[in-house]
């Protein structure tokens, strides 16, 4: 049996991340998708880089794929989120890996787009396998729908799927309470982190 990991912010689900999760079916009997998630305790950290919290990126996912694809939280890190730093020496880092592969069996391997996100899941032994980054980006199209609420011309609803605009749509006043924020991330080793229970 062949699983495949897909760790991804999926914030929100665009038709790209669709696109990669389809080809992902085609090559393992199981695929384990994981929108990372930032928690401080039981709550979820969430802020203009990543909008919609964990179980709304679910909704979205299975109103794609259903029940042919599995969608789990263990993609999580805990406040103060610089205990995960520096990777590799960090024993928080490790304990990550395990929660990854929690309840993963037989063979695997890990998918990312992006080649210093690849090399850091090879390091920590997650088999990653790179594949072209696509050009529509969930960056992109926060973007645009930050542009909508602001009253600009936005084309956000052609990037995703019609099931996931119409959860959007049914979420925006989360959309509304980022769009004038200031974005509250920092970015530490090549990834984004809330800045927000960076240190306690």
């Amino acid at each position: 049996m062949i699983t495949a990991l897909y760790l991804a912010h999926l914030n929100p689900v665009t038709k790209a991340h669709v696109e990669i999760i389809e080809e992902l079916k085609k090559d393992a009997d199981v695929v384990k998708v994981m929108p990372v998630v930032f928690k401080d305790g039981e709550n979820e950290i969430n802020s203009k880089s990543f909008p919609f919290n964990f179980e709304t990126r679910k909704k979205m996912l299975e109103s794609v794929f259903g029940d042919s694809i599995q969608i789990t939280d263990d993609y999580a890190f805990f406040a103060p989120f610089k205990k995960y730093m520096p990777p590799l020496l960090s024993p928080k880092s490790w304990q990550l890996r395990k929660q990854i592969l929690r309840g993963v069996e037989g063979k695997y391997f890990s998918y990312t787009g992006d080649k210093a996100e690849g090399y850091m899941l090879k390091i920590y032994r997650l088999k990653p396998k790179v594949g072209e980054r696509k050009s529509l980006s969930a960056a992109s199209v926060k973007e645009k729908l930050y542009d909508a609420v602001l009253g600009k011309k936005s084309s956000w609803k052609e990037d995703v799927p019609e099931n996931i605009a119409k959860i959007i749509e049914e979420d925006w006043r989360t959309v509304e309470k980022f769009a004038g924020l200031e974005d509250m991330t920092t970015r530490v080793a090549g990834m984004k982190f809330p800045k927000e229970g960076w240190s306690k």
